[in-house]
């Protein structure tokens, strides 16, 4: 079974790539082959992992039609078990050239049914930072949604307006559900950082994750190398906080991952 987890928030800088990049390592890691598509056009998450896209247009072509699989577009990435479907910035026309596609909403839908079956366990969606077009049709292809949310006093905010997004989806995609919020950017040296996660936990008692990702200097050291945490510092707090992510919202059961619901 596949389970595709988009990881969304209107909401720019609030960690999305970061946390998308570092839970596929994490999730590769442990020997759960991952499929990584990045629905942004700034591709920072294909650029972080190695993997981007020489040909421009691929995976907008891919979503408008031109009958180009996910297993053609997917490729290696520095993280190892993960795969990238690279974006470019030729995705900021996605919201013209989708609607002109009949249907233009359900594109990614269609293109992971096609996908090799069992051969991404899991599928994580690298949304871009605003609702249009491109996250609607990561919300329409989902199970899951992943709110990563900064320690910061505007968070909360930017959060009840994207759970009320989750809320007016659910009639296109009764199965979606909300897979968690996660606190990232956390520095418990701050009273802003400990207040957050402490609202987070009263708001949101089954949704809040208890993994929270400890704001460290590693973790943009890792971009410029071009690698996920997990293997630029193994060793480090940032790979262990993605490894408890990695292992909160995928529990392994029978020995199958057995994604967390949150409602």
């Amino acid at each position: 079974m596949r389970h595709v987890i988009a990881i969304a928030n209107q909401k720019g800088g609030t960690g999305k790539t970061t946390t998308a990049v570092h839970l596929a390592a994490a999730l590769g890691e442990r020997g759960v082959p991952t499929l990584l598509v990045d629905l942004d056009p700034q591709a920072n998450a294909s650029t972080w992992l190695d993997a981007t896209d020489d040909d421009g247009a691929a995976l907008l072509d891919a979503l408008t039609g031109d009958g180009t699989t996910l297993a053609e577009l997917a490729r290696p990435s520095s993280a190892p078990g993960v795969d990238v479907v690279a974006a470019s910035p030729a995705l900021a026309h996605a919201e013209r050239e989708l609607a002109a596609v009949p249907g233009g909403d359900q594109a990614l839908c269609r293109l992971l049914e096609a996908a090799p079956a069992g051969r991404w366990p899991v599928v994580l969606v690298d949304c871009p930072p605003q609702l249009g077009r491109l996250t609607s049709a990561a919300l329409l292809a989902a199970g899951g949604v992943l709110v990563p949310v900064e320690t910061s006093s505007m968070a909360l905010a930017g959060l009840a307006a994207l759970l009320e997004t989750l809320r007016r989806a659910r009639p296109s995609n009764p199965n979606l559900y909300l897979a968690g919020i996660l606190a990232v950017r956390v520095d418990y040296r701050t009273n802003i950082s400990r207040e957050v996660v402490r609202e987070l936990a009263e708001r949101y008692p089954s949704a809040a994750l208890a993994t929270v990702i400890r704001e460290r200097v590693r973790l943009r050291e890792a971009w410029s190398h071009r690698l996920p945490v997990t293997r630029y510092e193994p060793q480090g707090d940032a790979a262990a906080d993605y490894r408890a992510l990695a292992a909160e919202l995928f529990p392994v059961q029978g020995g199958k991952v057995a994604p967390r619901h949150a409602g």
